[in-house]
């Protein structure tokens, strides 16, 4: 097997790779009213959809591919999955219908289910434990960033060319990773580990995964958490420019936010060897839970209308408490799943966004010109975080 790059290398390529789908969300916020008016949206909160769609499609490419990456191997089904995003992001800078949008946006979720649960696969092939949290820890931080410049890209993007020009500029990041992954990484699955392409198998690799407590309780867990963070993206760019009228300002906010995710998912990153990933789980949702709640009570008593400051107060380290989930609830899912590592990923990826985009349009959809069913949202959903951890440690130790 030809030797891959080093750590470093390894972890920026990864992070550039998983990148693309936040990216492919957080570039298209500042485009969004401009997208529902070229395209004669008739709901102003069905252009959300652009948002959450992509989450939806990218679950089922997780299910596409990841059974063929336990059969045909990491490599192509990355490859290929980049080509169908591609082809999305053409469909989509040529639509001329509302309709013609969301389904280019639904084909670059599926595409993206290549790469991210290949992508997870690959690091699981070569790393497990407290190792592999460590690594989904920095990529994850990587990943994060992306957000805190994304929106202020896409709204250069958009007030230079136009909101068209946002899915060129996806196009070609998905080009120059393609070809970064083609020529660098080797395949990390040997050929006497592949698993015969069969339904059979793939229904036998379901239900195992589906009969494990363990990974099932914390693919919900990661599902619930995720559907906060999709709960705030499909109503950032309503919130911070009609509630609070920022206007062109609002990514600076949204960048400051992400980086309390990645932040947090670096520290981890650091933390995580010593204290272990249930551990720290278990106190990030708790604090999570405490902090959200108290938002909620103080933005009912206000009416729904807190002051920005306070807001963000109270945002900051909600989403630090985040980021320390997001690696942990992943690699904790994972890790019975060495033998399937492939379909383990696929289930587990697909399912959360299943979740996580479901939530976030069902909390977007109920944007009332508040605050109050986003913080509703926040403590529902981590309130079921907390029950799936719980139900999935229980009789099991919380350990490692």
């Amino acid at each position: 097997m030809r030797r891959g790059p080093g750590y470093r290398e390894f972890v920026t390529l990864m992070a550039v790779m998983i990148s693309i789908t936040a990216l492919s969300i957080d570039m298209m916020l500042p485009a969004l009213p401009e997208i529902g008016k070229d395209l004669r949206v008739g709901h102003v909160n069905d252009v959300q959809l652009v948002v959450t769609v992509l989450l939806f499609g990218m679950g089922i490419g997780q299910l596409l591919f990841g059974p063929l990456a336990d059969s045909f191997g990491r490599k192509p089904v990355i490859i290929i999955g980049f080509a169908v995003f591609i082809i999305g992001c053409l469909f989509s800078i040529f639509s001329n219908r509302f309709e013609l949008m969301i389904i280019g946006r639904m084909i670059q979720g599926i595409g993206t289910g290549g790469p991210r649960t290949a992508i997870i696969a690959l690091v699981r092939d070569q790393y497990g434990g407290r190792a592999m949290a460590r690594i989904m820890s920095v990529v994850m931080a990587i990943f994060i960033v992306v957000p805190a410049i994304a929106p202020a890209l896409g709204q250069a993007v958009l007030l230079a060319m136009g909101w068209r020009a946002i899915f060129g500029v996806l196009m070609i990041q998905g080009l120059v990773a393609l070809t970064w992954f083609t020529i660098r990484q080797p395949e990390t699955l040997s050929r006497d580990d592949r698993i015969p392409f069969s339904s059979g198998r793939i229904l036998e690799a379901v239900l195992g995964v589906c009969n494990n407590r363990l990974s099932m309780g914390y693919t919900l867990a990661s599902g619930c958490i995720a559907g906060v963070l999709m709960s705030y993206l499909s109503s950032a760019q309503q919130i911070f420019q009609e509630v609070y009228g920022l206007g062109r300002e609002f990514p600076v906010y949204m960048a400051a936010l992400a980086l309390f995710v990645g932040g947090a998912s670096l520290v981890n990153s650091r933390i995580v060897m010593r204290f272990g990933m249930r551990v720290l789980s278990y106190r990030a949702i708790l604090l999570f839970l405490v902090l959200t709640t108290i938002y909620l009570a103080v933005t009912y008593q206000m009416g729904g209308r807190t002051p920005l400051w306070l807001m963000m107060v109270f945002f900051a380290p909600s989403f630090f408490c985040m980021g320390i989930l997001f690696g942990n609830l992943s690699a904790v899912a994972m890790e019975p799943l060495k033998h399937m590592a492939g379909i383990g990923a696929a289930i587990i990826g697909s399912l959360s966004n299943f979740i996580s985009s479901s939530f976030g349009a069902l909390v977007g959809r109920c944007y009332d010109g508040s605050t109050l069913p986003l913080a509703c949202g926040f403590v529902i959903l981590g309130t079921l975080t907390a029950i799936a951890m719980r139900w999935a440690e229980n009789p099991q130790k919380m350990t490692g």
